[in-house]
């Protein structure tokens, strides 16, 4: 079975009188939103029918910006619809992140998808169902109040009975909302807070061609790009007539340094892509400070120092003591197990059709848009799921270069996707950083100053619009100059996400250290800055406690004033029985605790590990997590969210880690760059705090964390040796044990 190319526009518009709405939307804070406006990305798209489409067969389609990535959250808020709607789920058909079908919601980035998409939907949805309710009094000509709802007809106190489709003939839902349409009470939800099982998994485990590496649309060729040596290089010269001339090659593509191939099959692209590289004469520079030496660049370059936070102590007693502590995150991969495709053909009427895999598909359209120098609008990308990412892998690097050697073969649909060892050397890594801590405390081990200094290269450099953060954009004949990148502001943050201590101390002082130049390609990857800050002050928290003489619960209840945050850390205790604890040999317990950008979901995590005295191995025994991400819509949703982060952070923690020399990235292998294997997952328990009527809280990337400072505290009370370095790798652990 293939899987279809393309969506026909017009017949959908025709049988939806739908409308559409493409803007760039910058993701909403949850508290900070005008009490007047509509909730979430309504706001921005305003027009019921940009949302939900009723057709004469009784077809009920919900159209979101927002897209599938294993999260789950495009079944999350199609529950909030068909609730609202009073539908059964599976009469609900939804189309996501379609550049020319659905409302441009932006980026499915930041956890923010059930915080914009799903209130703006819930509104949304109420809307039309009050509108078919007044359509409905009406027609069956009786009062509102006497109407009952069953799954797509209304009927009235006499049994007479009309469908959705029957009502809405016309624009009845091209309208505006209005904010006024009363939810359904909580109470009366049937969908909303049930196990749904997601809508995309049974495709999955049939094996439905539904990712984009599977497709497979009639008259495909495949592509594939020579990449330079390293990220300095420029193309001198190359004879492309002996690569013209191998088996399969349709087209060799040139302009400038960048070079590709189109071939018959995806093993001859390759092997033509390989040739072609190699036949390049390249100027190679070698300017790379080296991994081993990346935390000494980072503290030595030079940075835009900005203090987030300054709270200054009026008085209080004279410090006792002053501790610091220094804190070291490596430059993490994406580790996508499928490696980043995209599909692309350029048709007759000049539209560049591209499925692709991005989490930005407006904003990468329009990237494309400019790098081809085509017109606003003659870029249609349609978000199919790809294997595996959280963050800006090379999703949106792929869908541009399929376009690009789409342009050079018109009419014939081109898949591209890379090799393992090109994702490895050419993706945007998550940033290297450098948390510096410091406290005084009283007699009694409180903390009365506290400060932290944050060292970091950007961790945002998504397409946006600006095809220069396109890779092979900035390689071609007139190359595009790769914007400045700059730091997220609060209270989202980007480098200083979750950099500010969520505890109440009696001074707090918080500064940036944000380098703009970039030693390695560097983008977003889950949480952002989060993990690493996440991990120094969870960390700095516990060895503050174990100077203080203090259990670490306790110690954080201390300074976490926060009911519900507070519920979160004592719940994972309990659930993991923290006060009856008692370790056996080699054997020890850590705890953690972050509210995701101090504003989203709430997360606690516990582990038990196990260290080898001999060798340093850590083996993880057990987990269990906490949660409370406000009104729970799909449980198993929000298990599945903090079961995998959990076990990624994991993952980064133990294993992960880019190496590179002077040249070049030589992590190009799982070899080079191992990740946790399903024999070192450890048994996950869950605890979730459900907060009806409270707004949704993004969960997604809350668990990495407070998962990573669990499992550095963890190996603590194992072993006495603090291991600040991550990955905590059998070297690294056995040397610090030896150095107690």
């Amino acid at each position: 079975m293939n899987a279809p190319f393309t969506i026909d526009r017009r017949k959908f518009l025709q049988g939806s009188a739908g409308f559409l709405a493409v803007t760039f939307v910058l993701p909403k804070i949850t508290f900070a939103a005008d009490p007047n406006a509509l909730p979430g990305d309504l706001e921005d798209h305003p027009m019921l029918s940009s949302w939900i489409q009723i057709d004469a067969d009784n077809t009920v389609t919900l159209t979101i910006g927002k897209v599938e990535l294993g999260q789950g959250s495009v079944t999350a808020v199609a529950q909030v619809a068909a609730e609202e709607l009073v539908l059964n789920f599976d009469k609900l058909k939804v189309i996501s992140g379609d550049t020319q079908l659905c409302p441009d919601e932006g980026t499915t980035a930041g956890s923010q998808s059930m915080p914009d998409c799903a209130p703006g939907v819930q509104q949304a949805a109420a809307e039309v169902r009050l509108i078919l309710t007044q359509l409905a009094a009406k027609k069956l000509g009786v009062a509102e109040d006497q109407l009952t709802f069953d799954n797509g007809s209304i009927k009235g106190p006499d049994g007479k009975a009309v469908t959705y489709g029957e009502l809405v003939t016309g624009k009845e839902l091209s309208v505006d909302a209005t904010g006024k349409a009363p939810l359904l009470p909580v109470e009366q939800h049937k969908i909303i807070g049930k196990s749904i099982p997601r809508i995309d998994i049974p495709a999955k485990v049939i094996g439905e061609p539904i990712f984009v590496q599977d497709m497979h649309p009639e008259g495909e060729v495949f592509g594939a790009i020579a990449r330079p040596p390293t990220y300095q290089s420029t193309l001198v010269s190359v004879d492309l007539a002996p690569i013209e001339a191998m088996p399969g090659v349709l087209k060799v593509v040139k302009n400038g340094s960048f070079l590709g191939v189109i071939a018959k099959r995806q093993d001859q692209a390759w092997a033509a892509a390989t040739a072609l590289s190699a036949a390049g004469k390249w100027d190679v520079k070698s300017v790379l400070p080296k991994n081993e030496g990346i935390y000494d660049w980072l503290q030595t370059t030079e940075s835009v120092e900005k203090e987030l936070m300054n709270t200054v102590r009026e008085g209080g007693p004279t410090p006792a003591k002053t501790l610091e502590a220094t804190y070291f995150r490596p430059y993490h991969m994406h580790g996508s197990i499928g490696t980043s495709t995209a599909m692309a053909q350029m048709g007759a009427d000049g539209v560049m059709t591209i499925h692709s895999h991005s989490q930005s598909v407006w904003a990468t359209a329009a990237a494309i848009e400019k790098m081809l120098g085509l017109e606003e609008g003659k870029v249609h990308v349609i978000h199919t799921e790809g294997s595996g990412c959280y963050g800006h892998n090379m999703a949106d690097d792929a869908a541009a270069d399929a376009a690009l050697l789409a342009a050079a073969m018109p009419g014939t649909p081109i898949k591209l996707q890379y090799q393992r060892a090109g994702e490895h050397q050419w993706e945007p890594y998550g940033s290297a950083m450098v948390n510096k801590a410091k406290a005084t405390v009283d007699d009694k081990g409180n903390v009365l100053d506290w400060s932290m200094d944050i060292y970091s290269t950007p961790h945002g450099t998504r397409p946006g619009g600006k095809p220069g953060n396109l890779l092979s954009a900035r390689y071609l004949e007139k190359p595009f100059e790769q914007p400045k990148p700059a730091d997220g502001g609060p209270p989202n943050y980007s480098a200083a996400r979750n950099g500010i201590a969520l505890y109440e101390f009696p001074a707090q002082k918080v500064t940036t250290h944000f380098i703009t130049s970039m030693p390695l390609r560097v983008s977003s990857t889950r949480g952002l800055g989060a993990y690493a800050n996440v991990m120094a002050v969870e960390q700095f928290m516990d060895e503050l406690a174990d100077a203080a003489g203090a259990d670490p619960v306790e110690y954080r209840l201390r300074f976490l004033k926060d009911e519900r945050c507070r519920d979160v850390l004592t719940q994972c205790a309990e659930k993991f029985g923290w006060a009856d604890y008692k370790p056996a040999k080699n054997r020890g317990r850590g705890i953690a605790f972050a509210r995701y950008k101090n504003y989203a979901a709430m997360t606690a995590v516990a582990l038990e590990v196990e260290v080898t005295p001999r060798n340093g191995r850590v083996r993880v025994i057990r987990a269990v997590a906490a949660n409370d991400c406000g009104h729970i819509v799909n449980p198993t949703g929000i298990t599945n969210q903090i079961e995998g982060g959990l076990i990624q952070s994991l993952s980064w923690t133990l294993k992960e880690e880019v190496k590179f020399d002077d040249t070049r990235v030589t992590s190009v292998d799982w070899a080079s760059y191992p990740i946790l294997t399903f024999p070192e997952v450890p048994p996950v328990e869950v605890v979730l705090i459900d907060r009806p009527g409270q707004p949704y809280l993004g969960t997604g990337e809350s668990a990495q964390g407070p998962t990573g400072a669990a499992l550095a505290n963890a190996i603590f009370n194992a072993t006495k040796a603090r291991v600040r370095q991550v990955p905590f790798t059998p070297d690294r652990v056995k040397k610090a044990m030896q150095s107690i």
